[in-house]
């Protein structure tokens, strides 16, 4: 039997059920990628983004070709260019792993119809996620809304089955199928209509392998308390290999409670803390899956403060936001690093994103495209959720009233200014009494400190303390209506 295995976002040997289940079940095993062209083309994504996914793909590549495996690659319409493929390499069955967003789900349907016409089946496979949406209800049968329900019942069902990751698959020899030519290079980043650039998380399987044995090593034994620090390396920063699947959940979460069971120094607490991470990351999975409405509008209708008109103020603001000169230190190192590197601490992601919802009054979907075209770890379920989360607008209760104090937020989380410094470079020299607010500094106090408020460095945008009262009042108003 011939098997034609679809990578998606799951671009790794390790732990690979679509890869695993056709080389158990078949005499010859065809690798395939689709570069999708209308996905391409609408912009979602930004050229970091696009750059590590092509990076991934040339290790893969690598590593599919270490077992005599080739992997084909195609650009075009999907539907088309998946049942083009099965067809001219007279597959019998085409595997792949699941994916859970609304545009992906009604995609994949379409194939499994196409392939249907043409006489070829179809398997798909858990692997986004450790559980699917179906697998985690409530006690009526329905999708669970609120994340601390769903934390206790995916816990129980983790206690329950336990999923065990996959050996990397060893094809047969009467799997590989000879290849008549060498292997196509894939398309540059230009080519595909994208800038080429450096990611700054290395893609790879054999990267995300390291970067979580590293993490588990170092990093996630303060994890509670240095996952909130943006100046330290204090979180795993394995997002963006979540989101391209070269390292998968189940793997993580066998080997972060593999850690605990070593003993040693590693904290109990601090384990469980990063584990929890991820059953928010499937949270919002299963959000996206269950009530697919989210990708374009709020979760549920709260009265929430109206956003500020369009217009020129409304662009002036949004775009310093964008830029990172609102004259609020936190903020903009956050925007610049996200414009440097394609990822941002996600503290400051939830500062960031406050500010801009709450202080400036500008629309979530804003900040939520911005992000999904900036960030190389760009996924659709974490992005929409996190800013739903910013918003009050989303699964949990909370009205939208949840406002940051972005110079309270750097004092706490940034008392030295390390984050700052790093990527607001203007305010090196500023002292720590003023890091967090240089426009409080004393003309001599600029001079010395070679940072002129409004000319070295913006003013701030807004006066929080006025903004939040604004906000709260235009609330409470909506309130009475």
């Amino acid at each position: 039997m011939r098997g034609l295995v679809w990578f998606r976002r799951d671009l790794r040997l390790h732990d690979q059920p679509a890869l695993t289940a056709a080389c158990q079940e078949c005499d010859e095993v065809l690798p395939l990628f689709v570069f999708d062209e209308p996905l391409l083309q609408s912009r979602e994504f930004g050229s970091a983004c696009v750059n590590f996914m092509l990076g991934c793909l040339h290790e893969l590549s690598t590593s599919l070709a270490g077992r005599g495996l080739v992997l084909q690659w195609r650009r075009g319409e999907p539907v088309e260019a998946v049942v083009q493929a099965a067809r001219e390499s007279k597959a019998e069955v085409v595997y792949w792993n699941r994916d859970y967003e609304p545009a992906a789900i009604e995609r994949d349907r379409r194939v499994q119809l196409a392939l249907a016409e043409q006489g070829i089946r179809t398997q798909t496979f858990t692997d986004h996620v450790v559980f699917e949406t179906e697998e985690i209800r409530g006690a009526t049968g329905d999708p669970l809304q609120r994340y601390s329900a769903y934390r206790a019942r995916w816990w129980a069902k983790w206690q329950a089955a336990k999923p065990s990751p996959l050996a990397s698959p060893k094809p047969k020899a009467s799997t590989v199928v000879p290849s008549r030519s060498a292997p196509r290079p894939f398309p540059s980043p230009v080519e595909l209509g994208y800038d080429r650039v450096v990611p700054w998380i290395d893609p790879g399987e054999r990267e995300a392998q390291r970067r979580l044995q590293e993490f588990l090593g170092n990093a996630i034994h303060t994890y509670g308390d240095g996952r909130n620090r943006p100046g330290v390396d204090g979180s795993s920063r394995l997002s963006p290999h979540f989101r391209f699947g070269t390292l998968s959940v189940r793997t993580a979460v066998h080997e972060a409670l593999a850690a605990l069971a070593q003993g040693g120094r590693v904290s109990r607490a601090d384990v469980l803390i990063w584990i929890d991470e991820l059953v928010w990351r499937e949270f919002f999975q299963q959000v996206l899956a269950a009530f697919p409405w989210v990708v374009a509008g709020p979760f549920r209708a709260v009265a929430v403060p109206p956003v500020r008109e369009p217009g020129l103020e409304r662009d002036r603001l949004f775009q310093a936001w964008c830029q990172g000169r609102t004259g609020f230190p936190i903020v903009d190192a956050g925007m610049r690093q996200l414009h440097q590197t394609g990822w941002m601490h996600n503290r400051v992601r939830m500062i960031v994103a406050s500010f801009l919802i709450k202080d400036l009054r500008i629309d979530w979907q804003s900040g939520e495209r911005y992000f999904m075209q900036q960030l190389l770890d760009a996924d659709v379920g974490a992005n929409n959720g996190n800013w739903q989360w910013c918003a009050g607008t989303g699964t949990d209760a909370m009205p939208g009233y949840r406002i940051f104090n972005p110079a309270l937020q750097s004092k706490k989380f940034d008392r030295e200014g390390l984050y700052i410094r790093a990527y607001v470079p203007e305010l090196a020299k500023v002292t720590g009494k003023w890091i967090h607010e240089p426009h409080l500094m004393t003309p001599d106090e600029q001079d010395r400190a070679g940072c002129r408020i409004g000319v070295d460095y913006p003013a701030p945008l807004v006066d929080h303390a006025q903004a939040r009262r604004e906000y709260l009042d235009l609330g409470k108003q909506q309130v009475m209506r």
